[in-house]
């Protein structure tokens, strides 16, 4: 039987770092139990800010936060019982064997005996490393380093696991596995899964809802499918082969009806229409009377990226680009 009801409540997190640093700024977000929320954004966000402090490793200036039910702040004891994290840096040993990270994180959660040998036999078999369990951990490759991490963040069976930009650094393929072992968690176990990353694909593959971050803040909620389904029509894009032309580009649009939401950083032109076919001749026509070099041109249906794009002004995309 999957849970139900909220397995974590942030309302109103505010956290400034020194005098000029507002990491957090009221920011608030609900996530129902047995499922996967992303959170969404580039880094700086406060998307790690954000983590630290739910997983209890941090407090807010204000506001309030609860996890399984527990309040952070008055309970933080009660709530790393209650949680796993897999953090951006990894947490296992490189001197110490895969079975040797996994036993001493079950003695950290008071697992002794045969129950601890078992555990630690089921998740090694589950996450493929059975056959590596008693190599030295600096010999694993990337993958397995991180399904190491996860492995250790369940050994003691928590109600909710944090994954902090679990993927990051993998190549495309052990991405594509990890998001499967991701999405088995949640699916087949019933685990609530909160997951920050900044990869877009990342978000619409395995969050059932997401929250997008920007400065702080939560500027745009619901389910990936929702989020996109708010804009509509096609989505152009174009590259400039002038980047010093950002804001004769836009004006050059300005006159071509049935064109809105017209964006330039750098080469590249981002605008919305209601048929992006129908639209491109007259697009490409502007630009070329506004003396505008055009180098490429595409035409998409709504993405997560356009997503923010409309909610912050910016690319997500281009925003880690230049980070």
């Amino acid at each position: 039987m999957m849970p139900t009801g909220a397995a974590i409540e942030a309302r109103d997190l505010t956290k400034t770092y020194g005098k000029e640093v507002r990491a957090l700024d009221g920011l608030g977000f609900t996530v129902e139990a047995g499922t996967v929320f992303g959170l969404l954004g580039p880094n700086g966000a406060g998307k790690s800010t954000t983590v630290k402090i739910l997983t209890t490793l941090s407090r807010p200036d204000s506001g309030q936060a609860s996890v399984a039910g527990v309040d952070v702040l008055a309970s933080p004891d009660r709530v790393r019982w209650a949680i796993g994290l897999v953090a951006q840096r990894s947490g296992v040993d490189l001197e110490g064997t895969g079975r040797e990270n996994l036993t001493l994180q079950g003695q950290v959660y008071g697992l002794r005996g045969t129950e601890l040998r078992t555990r630690v036999g089921e998740l090694l078999e589950r996450f493929g490393l059975a056959e590596a369990a008693d190599r030295v951990a600096r010999g694993y490759s990337g993958g397995m380093q991180r399904r190491l991490d996860i492995a250790m963040g369940l050994i003691h069976r928590p109600r909710v696991l944090f994954l902090d930009e679990p993927t990051t650094g993998l190549d495309p393929e052990v991405r594509a596995d990890m998001w499967a072992e991701i999405a088995h968690l949640s699916g087949n176990e019933g685990l609530t899964i909160l997951l920050t990353t900044h990869y877009l694909e990342e978000a619409d593959r395995l969050a059932g809802r997401l929250a997008i971050v920007d400065r702080g803040r939560v500027v745009a909620e619901g389910s990936p499918n929702e989020l996109k389904g708010e804009l509509r029509g096609d989505a152009i894009q174009v590259e400039l082969g002038d980047p010093q032309a950002d804001g004769q580009a836009s004006a050059a649009l300005d006159r071509v009806p049935g064109v809105w939401e017209v964006t330039v950083e750098g080469r590249s032109l981002r605008a919305r229409t209601e048929n992006g076919s129908a639209a491109v001749p007259a697009v490409l026509q502007a630009l070329e009377a506004g003396g505008i070099r055009v180098a490429s041109v595409t035409i998409a249906r709504p993405s997560l990226d356009d997503v923010y794009l409309r909610h912050t002004g910016r690319s997500l995309t281009r925003t880690e680009e230049h980070l």
